[in-house]
């Protein structure tokens, strides 16, 4: 078995060298350089296409997954040679997806034969974009209030109401959603059904941030007809999926901490800001423990990430364990980016500027604000791990 994963491992150190481009080696600067795929690939550069068109077509944007749903068909030792071989050449994700994160997951455990068919090749490949219709005005933590309606017409649904903070729903190509199909019933009334953005009845308004970008957005429906087809799972049940949907979503906020394997390391940036000593360490020492002990609880992160990948593919993993994740992940990318702000001084609060990228620092450490509210709120994460791991009482 060694003397395979050593041959799988040349073998793939040679394939990446091959065929991943050059600047797709290069640190991930700006919102532009993450690829999303979908319908819509013009504004990919040339070399974003190519990587992820090859990477799709190995199966390796998806490497764990069966081949005949567009994977890899990779063991988990063998995905794991191929994130340590794509980290050691600094390669960029070839595509990221709310498909791949989130909807494939789900799809492989409730989706029906036809549902991963039509649906997991075309996330695979970043044909379809894919957003998440979960949230509502007057339910957010409380999914169980939801109050998006979809009424029974025979061989499809009518479904009417809204959603918000629906990420990068305006540049979706299709959305997984919660709706209510039974009134009487909180959790046992809710159905998960898929659908196409380009329905007549779904329309998109972006919300502005305070870092004055706009992922997030409100989304309504009215009167949208989805197909009997989409419907995932059993009619009522849709809890069931969103339950384990949210853990995916969790371990993929979780993943913030890492900070993606093609960016610079931070004290690599405060260097140009800082300055160093004649040892050749940082000039500021404050700064300097704040970075090492970052540096420390970072490499502690990846080490328990590890770990729980490994829990996971082994089905060893605990329920809880997603919200352990997502809470710390989210607590270290907001201290890496506080980090940055503090290196960059009174110039990294600079907005508009090309030197700042159109304020690039600032604007990404805002957005981090964010992290502690999305896919459930660090409180909620903080009670499920007191109440499911440390087993306290509710009082």
């Amino acid at each position: 078995m060694t003397d395979d994963l050593d041959t799988f491992r040349a073998e793939t150190r040679a394939w990446l060298e091959a065929n991943c481009p050059a600047e797709m080696r290069e640190p991930v600067r700006s919102d532009a350089d993450v690829v999303w795929g979908g319908r819509d690939q013009s504004k990919m550069t040339p070399a974003q296409k190519q990587w992820m068109d090859a990477m799709g077509a190995r199966g390796w944007t998806v490497p764990d997954w069966p081949k005949q749903y567009g994977g890899g068909g990779l063991s988990p030792a063998e995905t794991k040679i191929l994130r340590e071989e794509m980290a050691r050449i600094k390669a960029r994700n070839p595509l990221n997806s709310f498909g791949i994160s989130m909807l494939g997951p789900a799809l492989l455990k409730y989706g029906t034969e036809a549902q991963k068919l039509e649906h997991l090749p075309k996330i695979a490949r970043g044909e379809i974009r894919w957003c998440q219709g979960y949230s509502e005005p007057g339910a957010g933590s409380d999914l169980a209030g939801l109050q998006t309606s979809a009424e029974d017409k025979g061989d499809h649904y009518l479904v009417n109401g809204q959603k918000v903070w629906t990420s990068y729903a305006n540049y979706a190509d299709w959305i997984f959603c919660l709706v209510r199909t039974d009134k009487s019933v909180k959790q046992a009334g809710i159905s998960f059904v898929l659908f196409d953005m380009a329905t007549p009845g779904v329309s998109t308004k972006p919300i502005l941030l305070i870092s004055g970008y706009s992922p997030f957005c409100e989304t309504f429906f009215d009167n949208v007809k989805v197909p009997k087809e989409n419907l995932v799972y059993e009619e009522n049940k849709g809890w069931d999926v969103a339950k384990y949907l949210l853990g995916h979503e969790r371990e993929m906020i979780s993943g913030m901490g890492l900070g993606g394997s093609a960016g610079n390391p931070l004290v690599d940036g405060a260097k140009k800001t800082i300055g160093l000593t004649e040892g050749g360490t940082l000039a500021d020492p404050v700064l300097r423990a704040q970075m090492a002990l970052f540096e420390v609880r970072a490499k502690a992160f990846n080490a328990m990430s590890e770990k729980f990948i490994d829990d996971l593919k082994a089905g060893k993993a605990h329920p809880a364990q997603p919200s352990m994740m997502k809470y710390y992940g989210t607590e270290l990318n907001k201290s890496r980016h506080e980090l940055m702000m503090a290196a960059g001084g009174s110039d990294a609060l600079e907005w508009e500027s090309a030197e700042s990228n159109n304020g690039a620092a600032p604007r990404a450490w805002l957005r981090t604000k964010a992290n502690s509210i999305e896919g459930g709120t660090s409180e909620v994460q903080l009670n499920i791990i007191s109440k499911r791991i440390l087993e306290l009482p509710d009082k």
